[in-house]
């Protein structure tokens, strides 16, 4: 193994927080100053470890009796043979020693909308929020009410604040940067589109009597709320975008069975309600017009047969 090397810092989710590299063998690491890589962890003796080259020509990495030693995929080890990533830790640090002539993955397609980053996807999430939460108030106002105009979008803001700024601080931490415009637009649309697909299926279960709509509607509300974290972490790791497509659509399969289970534990029946509660105006059926005389005509025909039924059981 050829050098130079490169000996690389680890943070506990693999992200390199530094490299420096050294060009001759053997490698002394610790954390005194005389050190080849000095390793600024207190729990780390003041000549730690050595690397040295093996007699098969790979890098030899030994504890020189130390009292926390060296740490390698959770058990302690004397000597270990080093690979380009074989990492090792030495008391709280995460090391890797890789040398020049080490393969790199291929560039990343770079799909990030970078003029949709900062205020402006904030902002537009802020403004959804408070649109939904009007449309809610509206929506619920039975009465002379005007309060809930000004707490229903303050809670909205400040629910999507908290929900965004919490993803914002695991993508700071996981991602380098927080995003939280991004979020908060993820947030936001998230909002709206609930809203939106509740709102829809209820108009269209009344209009064409499609009572599973409203049944089921639960089933909506899982889906639309996994696509939602799916958008946050892949916002955090896109990466591992479709890892996280997988993951989200077997969490969201999971809990609508569950939803299913226990509807049919406690109703008998595997739909969310036992009727469609929806009463919207009669100009939103899709019914076709039927003249009065015909209308008449067929309860008519229903009153003999239903005459008919009961006279058949009284005899």
């Amino acid at each position: 193994m050829s050098g130079p090397w490169t000996i690389e810092t680890l943070a506990r989710n693999g992200e390199v927080l530094h490299r420096h590299r050294v060009t001759t063998l053997p490698i002394r690491l610790g954390r005194a100053y005389d050190n080849d890589f000095i390793v600024d962890d207190e729990y780390a003796a003041a000549h730690h470890a050595l690397v040295e080259l093996g007699a098969d020509g790979a890098l030899l990495l030994r504890d020189l009796d130390t009292r926390n030693g060296i740490n390698h995929k959770g058990r302690r080890v004397k000597e270990l043979t080093l690979g380009g990533d074989t990492v090792v830790r030495m008391g709280h640090t995460s090391l890797r020693i890789r040398p020049a002539a080490h393969p790199v993955p291929p560039e990343l397609v770079d799909r990030t909308m970078h003029g949709w980053e900062g205020m402006l996807p904030g902002g537009a999430g802020i403004v959804l929020c408070v649109l939904t939460a009007l449309l809610v108030a509206w929506l619920l106002d039975a009465g002379a009410d005007p309060e809930r105009y000004g707490v229903y979008p303050a809670v909205a803001v400040g629910a999507g604040l908290a929900w965004s700024g919490m993803w914002a601080f695991s993508n700071r931490l996981f991602g380098r940067r927080a995003r939280l415009g991004r979020h908060l637009f993820i947030v936001g649309f998230g909002l709206a589109a609930l809203v939106g697909v509740r709102l829809l299926a209820s108009v269209v279960a009344y209009a064409w009597s499609l009572e599973w709509l409203t049944g089921y509607g639960s089933h909506a509300v899982v889906v639309t709320v996994s696509m939602m974290i799916y958008f946050h972490l892949a916002t955090v790791t896109p990466q591992f975008r479709r890892r996280l497509r997988l993951s989200c659509a077997g969490i969201a399969v999971l809990v609508s069975l569950l939803i299913l289970a226990g509807n049919m534990q406690r109703n008998g029946r595997t739909a969310d309600e036992l009727y469609m509660p929806v009463l919207l105006p009669p100009e939103l059926r899709a019914s076709p017009a039927v003249p009065v005389a015909d209308y008449m005509g067929s309860v008519g025909a229903m009153k003999r047969e239903i005459d008919a039924e009961r006279s058949g059981d009284a005899q």
